[in-house]
Parts: C-alpha cells; sequence; structure tokens
C-alpha cells in the first residue's frame, strides 16, 4: 500500500438520508440509516435537492487552494443540469463510501503502459482493496480521477429520478422532458422546477435505474472556468481556516517542542513561565505519531501563550539521533549506492553488458536534499473535550485518520468525536500527517469543558516536519555511433517513505517494495533497447513524509538533466533528441511540441535589459497520470545569480475540467518547484534541523517569479492529477538552461554555480 495510504474504518457520517444507487465504481455505495432535512432528499451519498430546488454535494475531500470544490460542484452540475450558480457544497461527515479510491490504486510499482495480464490483476485487487476500506484522504493529485464517474453517476441518477417524477406527473414519456439551469419542461410548454419534482417523490424515493451520462460532446459546463465557489467567502473574509477558528470561552496554547526530532523531554523549568499574566497552566507532552514531544502553554490568548512558552527552559531525554547529520547522510547514500544494488524497477536485456562494451559512455551523479514543506499556515488545531465527547475543528487531508487520532488520545469511541474540517491554508502531503492531532488532543484533555487552540510557531513548524527525503542518484548510459542511446542505468538511494508511515500512525510494516522515492525513475515515458532502473531503501531515521509530487520531485531532476547530457555528448537538439526516443508516445511528444512551440525552441533569444545572455532549458516528466513539459528562460546576474524570466508550460492531465485551475495549479507547482530548485535545503546537524523561517529557508518572491504561460493540449481522455505534476520539471529545465549559457552542469539540488558569469 502506498501514497498515503490510512486504513481508516468505515463509520457514520452525519446529516442525511443515503439511499443506495447502482454504481458501476463503487460497489460499496450503500444504505445508510441517517437524518435527512424535511424539505430534501438524497438518493445517494453524494447530492441532495431540497424542495427549493438547491442542489448541494457531499464533498469529502479537503481544499487546501486546488479548487477541488469548484471542481466537484462542477462534475455535479454538468450533469444534473440544475445550473452551477444553483449548486452549493458542504462537508460530507466521515464514511467510508467517500474512501480515495484512485490515490491508493495508484501505489502500486507499475509503469503507466504496463497492461499485461499481472498489471491488470494488481490495479483491479488495489481498486477492489481500496473501496473496502474507504480511506477518505485528499492527496496525490487523485480527487477529480477518482470521483469523475461516481460524482457523475450520482448526480445523472438523481436527474433522472426528477425526470421520472414529472413524466409520471404529467403523464409523458421521460424522454420528452428537458432539462436546463434546474427547470424541467415539455416541447407542449409544461413547466416544472427541480424543486417542485422532488416534492413528488415522496417519504422514502426510489432512484431510477435507468439513467445515462453525457458524452464529451455534450458538456456545457466542463471545460469551462467559471467562478470559483469559495473565490466570495476568500475574499470578503469569510472562510474558515484552521487559525481563524473562534470557540466561545476558548484558550490558546502554544507550543515548545525538544530541539532534536522524534526527542523526548526529560524534565522542563516552567516557573518563570507560570508566574505571567493570562498564563492557565503548562502541559508536557510526549513523542507521537512520529512527532516530537515538547511542552505547551496555555493562556488566554495566543500572544501570551507564545511569550510564556519562550521561558520554559528544556533538558531533553536521550536521542537516537545525536548523531546525525544531512552532509552526512548524503555521503552514506553515495556509498549504499556504491555497495548494494537495489530492488530493479524496471529491467529489459543486460544493460549493464551493453554499458561495459560500448565505446561511448555518458556518467553522472546528482544528489537532492532534505526538503520542508513550509505551508503558508503553520500547523495548529482546536480540540474541545468534554470527558465524553469532542469536537475538532482542524486543517486535515486526512479527517478519517484525524478522528481515529483523537479518539485514540482522549479515550474515546470515534463516534463520540466529532470533525470539523477547515479550509487548509496548504497542505503539499504535510497534513496528512496526524501528529499534531494527537498534541493537541493531549493538550486540551488536561482543560476539559473549554475549548484549546493550539497554534505552532513558523520555528516549530519548520524545525518539525516530516521531511522530503535526500536522494542520491548514478546515471551511466551507452551511446552507439549516431549518438542513440543503447542502454541507460539509474541507481538511487533514499529513506522511503511509506515504511515510515506505517510504522509511525499504525505500527505496521509496510511489505514489499516502496515505490515513493523511485517514483518518476522507472515509469518514464522514454523507450531504450537495453534498460535497468533500481533504488535501494535505506535505514535512515530522520522523519519522511509525503511531500508534493513525492518521489517526482528529485527523479525528474535526475533524469532529465542526465537526458540533456546524453544529448550533449550526442551533440544532439536537446528537444529534438527527446522526440526521437518518443517515437511511440504520441501523447509526450504533442505535449513536447506544444511547449517548444510556444516557447519558440529555435529562435534566438534577445539578451536582458542589461545586457546578459539568456538561454533556454527544456524537461518533460510524466506523474500523476498527467504530462507536463516546460521551457525555461534563463540569465545569470553576477549580484543576484540564477534568474528564470519565463516558463512556457504544455500539459496533458486529460479532459481539463477548469481550464483556469489548471493554469493556476502549473503556476502554483512551478513556483513551489522553483523554490526548492534554487533555494530549498534543510540541514540537519546532531538531530537539529538548522532552519528557522523564510529568511533561512528561502521561497521564491514576488519580484523573483518569472512569467508563465500554460497550455492545455485538448483531450477527450480521462481526467489526471493537476496539483503535483507542475512541480517535477521546472529543476531540470533550469539546470538545462544553466548548462547552455555557461556550459556548468548543476547536479545538485539546490542549484549553485561555481562561480556567476554574464
Amino acid at each position: 500500500m502506498q501514497r498515503r495510504t490510512f486504513l481508516i474504518a468505515g463509520a457514520l457520517a452525519t446529516g442525511t438520508l443515503l439511499v443506495g444507487c447502482a454504481s458501476s465504481t463503487r460497489q460499496q455505495l450503500r444504505n445508510n440509516k441517517q437524518t435527512l432535512p424535511a424539505d430534501s432528499i438524497a438518493l445517494n451519498a453524494w447530492v441532495e435537492v431540497s424542495t427549493a430546488g438547491k442542489v448541494t454535494v457531499r464533498i469529502g475531500q479537503s481544499e487546501m487552494g486546488q479548487g477541488i470544490q469548484t471542481a466537484l460542484v462542477m462534475l455535479v452540475a454538468e450533469e444534473m443540469d440544475c445550473g452551477y450558480e444553483n449548486t452549493g457544497f458542504r462537508f460530507s461527515g466521515i464514511d467510508s463510501v467517500y474512501g480515495n479510491v484512485a490515490g491508493i490504486a495508484a501505489g502500486i510499482p507499475l509503469r503507466p503502459d504496463d497492461d499485461g495480464m499481472t498489471a491488470r490483476s494488481m490495479r483491479w485487487f488495489m481498486r477492489s482493496f481500496a473501496r473496502q476500506v474507504g480511506v477518505m484522504m485528499t492527496g496525490g493529485s487523485s480527487s477529480v480521477k477518482d470521483l469523475w464517474t461516481p460524482l457523475r453517476e450520482a448526480a445523472a441518477v438523481t436527474r433522472a429520478t426528477l425526470v421520472e417524477a414529472a413524466a409520471k406527473q404529467w403523464q409523458v414519456a421521460a424522454s420528452d422532458i428537458r432539462v436546463s439551469e434546474g427547470t424541467l419542461s415539455t416541447l407542449s410548454g409544461l413547466k416544472m422546477s427541480m424543486g417542485e419534482a422532488v416534492t413528488l417523490l415522496g417519504k422514502n424515493p426510489q432512484p431510477a435505474s435507468n439513467y445515462r451520462l453525457k458524452t464529451v460532446e455534450e458538456f456545457k459546463l466542463i471545460g469551462t472556468s467559471p467562478t470559483k465557489v469559495d473565490s466570495a467567502i476568500k475574499v470578503n473574509g469569510k472562510a474558515i481556516f484552521g487559525t481563524d477558528v473562534r470557540v466561545p470561552n476558548m484558550l490558546y496554547a502554544a507550543v515548545k517542542m525538544a530541539p532534536v526530532l522524534n526527542a523526548n523531554i526529560e524534565k522542563i523549568d516552567a516557573r518563570e513561565a507560570q508566574s505571567l499574566h493570562g498564563v492557565k497552566g503548562v502541559v508536557q507532552f510526549d513523542n507521537a505519531y512520529g512527532g516530537t514531544g515538547g511542552v505547551a502553554v496555555i493562556a488566554d490568548s495566543y500572544w501570551k501563550a507564545q511569550q510564556a512558552v519562550k521561558k520554559i527552559q528544556l533538558t531533553l531525554a536521550a536521542h537516537a539521533l545525536v548523531n546525525f547529520s544531512s552532509a552526512n547522510n548524503l555521503a552514506e547514500l553515495k556509498k549504499i549506492n556504491d555497495s548494494e544494488s537495489g530492488f530493479n524497477f524496471w529491467k529489459i536485456a543486460d544493460a549493464n553488458k551493453v554499458i561495459t562494451e560500448s565505446k561511448h559512455t555518458v556518467t553522472a551523479e546528482y544528489t537532492a536534499p532534505f526538503l520542508a514543506h513550509a505551508t503558508m499556515e503553520p500547523m495548529n488545531c482546536t480540540v474541545e473535550y468534554r470527558g465524553d465527547s469532542a469536537t475538532l475543528w482542524v486543517p486535515t487531508q486526512v479527517p478519517g485518520l484525524a478522528r481515529k487520532t483523537a479518539a485514540k488520545i482522549l479515550g474515546l469511541a470515534e463516534e463520540n468525536v466529532i470533525i470539523n474540517v477547515t479550509y487548509l491554508g496548504s497542505g503539499f502531503g504535510r497534513r496528512g500527517e496526524v501528529d499534531f492531532i494527537a498534541q493537541a488532543a493531549s493538550i486540551a484533555k488536561q482543560c476539559k469543558g473549554q475549548a484549546v487552540k493550539v497554534i505552532w510557531s513558523r520555528e516549530e513548524d519548520m524545525q518539525h516536519d516530516f521531511y522530503r527525503p535526500a536522494a542520491v542518484a548514478r546515471f551511466s548510459a551507452a551511446l552507439d555511433d549516431a549518438g542513440n542511446i543503447a542502454a541507460w542505468r539509474s541507481q538511487s538511494a533514499a529513506q522511503p517513505i511509506v515504511p515510515a508511515v506505517m510504522k509511525r500512525l499504525f505500527g505496521l510494516p509496510a511489505a514489499g517494495p516502496d515505490k515513493t522515492t523511485a517514483e518518476g525513475a522507472y515509469d518514464q515515458a522514454y523507450a531504450f533497447p537495453a534498460v535497468q532502473v533500481s533504488h535501494v531503501a535505506t535505514e535512515q531515521t530522520i522523519p519522511v513524509g509525503f511531500w508534493r509530487s513525492v518521489g517526482h520531485s528529485h527523479q525528474a531532476f535526475f533524469i532529465e538533466s542526465f537526458m540533456d547530457e546524453c544529448a550533449h555528448a550526442a551533440k544532439a537538439d536537446p528537444l529534438q533528441y527527446r522526440l526521437n526516443l518518443l517515437a511511440n508516445r504520441p501523447r509526450e511528444r504533442r505535449v513536447l511540441e506544444l511547449a517548444a512551440e510556444k516557447a519558440e525552441w529555435h529562435k534566438p533569444l534577445q539578451p536582458t535589459a542589461e545586457g546578459h545572455k539568456k538561454a533556454r532549458g527544456i524537461a518533460l516528466h510524466e506523474s500523476f497520470g498527467s504530462i507536463v513539459a516546460q521551457v525555461v528562460e534563463v540569465s545569470v546576474n553576477p549580484s543576484n545569480g540564477i534568474h528564470v524570466h519565463k516558463v512556457v508550460c504544455a500539459i496533458d492531465c486529460g479532459i481539463a475540467v477548469h481550464p483556469d485551475i489548471i493554469a493556476q495549479q502549473m503556476e502554483s507547482g512551478i513556483i513551489f518547484g522553483l523554490s526548492a530548485a534554487l533555494y530549498g535545503e534543510i540541514h540537519i546537524e546532531n538531530g537539529q534541523v538548522k532552519e528557522k523561517n523564510f529568511n533561512d529557508y528561502r521561497i521564491v518572491r514576488i519580484a523573483e517569479s518569472p512569467v508563465i504561460e500554460t497550455h492545455i493540449v485538448q483531450s477527450s481522455a480521462h481526467p489526471e492529477g493537476v496539483g503535483e505534476p507542475g512541480v517535477p520539471p521546472i529543476a531540470p529545465a533550469v539546470a538545462n538552461a544553466i548548462f547552455s549559457l555557461t556550459g556548468q552542469r548543476l547536479r545538485n539540488l539546490p542549484l549553485k554555480l561555481a562561480k556567476q558569469s554574464s
């Protein structure tokens, strides 16, 4: 099991009666005995319709800026023809029926083009397994992919049921009824609103047995870019993020954790802190769910709590990371690549033999450091513990696991814990963890009857993350006399993510090879006569987790940089060299050609206003089902180093549900990836993270941001991910441009020039 795979038992959601309908993709959709508002019907788990004609979509996905609420509302509004402006949403509650099937099924270590019987059987098994366990999860760029069919089916069934009710009332054939903007009508002039049709269904409506989904050609809303459903409340301040939560008589808590990752506190001196005005108490907590132990000050304001917690003196307990350093870790990863062969994820013919016997070879080694998520909203959670029950307000990507964690810490049955999922001030995978939830529950347990909002400072957030693993990769290629790649060999080494997640969350081992740090290496699109791609899962003990685009984030840098090295050795154009390797991959070729065309790849670049030369670099990478190519324009300024002026991005993500959201996510991914490419690096010494805030963990600022163009390939294929695929290609595209400009081949992230030149 891979990619944010959390085994959460299904439980009753709150709010409405769910009457099961047939679904080819969700066999576990079932009848649930739940209450239903008197003026509404719900024929399935996702769609409610009121007698006023208002359509509400139940959404189990977390909104963290990716626009998922808008996209999912669009799917329902399209199939129901109920009107986008008349369609709202609410949190679904926690129930296994809302489990993410696509996100779990994607965790099998298979190449996308592997369609053999074994591969098909494995995919079928994982999808079936995912439906049974019902894991509620937002991650892996999987939400639209996962709900594309189930949500549309739920909407189509609801629409067909209302049409049948109207047809019976009017005594006409259902096929004679048209639906538009929430109104049912006939050519003879009969009209009825969806709300009126609801009143015809009675108390126990049965869903229609005959319905059909629209074809792509019939779409009117999908493929357009209406105003996002949450735009207004985010502009006027009504959107509630975790740090916005206000509860009557609420207390606040600030935390100070052990400076060493995963460590505990042996003793504290809190005398000075306890004497400060407004301080209500001091609570010590142990490490849990992979987090770090520490102390919290509870006060009547967050500022008072934060000032007081700084006064507490901590004495560390013995810990395992006393000698760990990130520099030594990279050296160790290089040694591991020397001594171990790793697990072969992809093998064709005998690449080692071809390379050994070749007259023309290319070799290189690349490194990538630990990285923090650095979400714009630090970790936070509000807990109101009442002894026999509890309510949480939390920005989380895993609401079911959040409830399970809080229930365990508070000693409650899960059904006695209510989870309110707020907006997330970004997630990037960090909010798929529950350490901060367990911590908040432990603190609130000491304040029965009063809500406590726990907020981490930026420094605590930066220094107590679950980091993107550091990685080292070694490449060799054999070129024939024409410069073509005759054999390709790569091996990488990094700390695996899934075993760490399974251990800290469930106390379970993870069986089988972990694809998370190797993905992108073995499932690339290029074709080689002989290939061997292997990966070594190492034993380091730094807390690592899912970071936006996960293994693709470093593997794309490794692969696309080395591809450029091969093209240079062959004295070939980097674009054409890639195209030659994609002869049987028309979708990848189209994306690459589109990016090159829009970037005017073969047209000379004019120098900057200061007279510095510019150069272009290109990269292609496929991740989360989507294909992305990026062409960058780069200059080097002696005063401020590498400057990325422009990024032209092309993407094939299947059907583009909301093109503007796709463009926004490409922009977001590019800025996120560019920040890591130019600045991102977590240094660890003696188990302590050195970076504390954005002054020493830089991100790209507005003045440094490049012009970004996004071009979407028109497609009728199943929609794929867009939240993460924009990240991987940017680092290699920049590195390749720098080589073209300066002749320096930068093989280590972040990108640092040996010397600056103009």
